[in-house]
């Protein structure tokens, strides 16, 4: 027990070396739970995603410098991944819950004409839309756009005319 109390250290007091080794140990206690919390927490950041990788990371930083125990940090910190996989597992069976917790898509460009009332409501631009054309088609202009669509991501997804 001495052992771990020179490593690890104990409270706020600790020195560089007890600092790096609960950084090593909380990055791989982290990549675990990630791990566990399953792809969506990183891959599809959905609203509800980036929340619990902000609550994590948040979470977890208290236990590598010494503000919070270490194992009420890793319980709090799994009790977070158990309660993202729960919500996405209900998101997965109730369409009703998965609109209320991730949103929506919103069609703001179609045929030549923005949709103001989506862009009001999602606080996008016309500049935004552009951005997007740029980006994604490398063009200046909307000419070979049928429809943009803000999806639930944040991400505007850009559809080709038919030719």
């Amino acid at each position: 027990m001495d052992t771990l109390l020179f490593l690890f250290g104990e409270g706020k007091d600790l020195n560089p070396l007890q600092t790096a080794l609960r950084a090593v140990v909380v990055f791989a206690i982290g990549l675990a739970l990630v791990r566990l919390s399953g792809r969506r927490s990183f891959g599809q950041r959905a609203p509800f995603d980036f929340v619990v990788a902000v609550l994590l990371g948040a979470t977890l930083s208290r236990a590598i410098v010494g503000a919070s125990p270490v194992v009420a940090t890793v319980s709090a910190s799994l009790a977070l991944v158990a309660m993202h996989r729960l919500l996405g597992w209900a998101c997965v069976r109730l369409p009703k819950l998965e609109r209320l917790i991730a949103g929506r898509e919103r069609e703001v460009y179609r045929d030549g004409r923005f949709h103001q009332d989506q862009m009001d409501a999602a606080l996008l631009t016309t500049a935004d839309i552009h951005e997007s054309v740029r980006q994604t088609l490398g063009s200046r202009t909307l000419d070979d756009v049928e429809a943009a669509i803000l999806e639930r991501n944040g991400q505007v997804s850009l559809i080709r005319k038919r030719r």
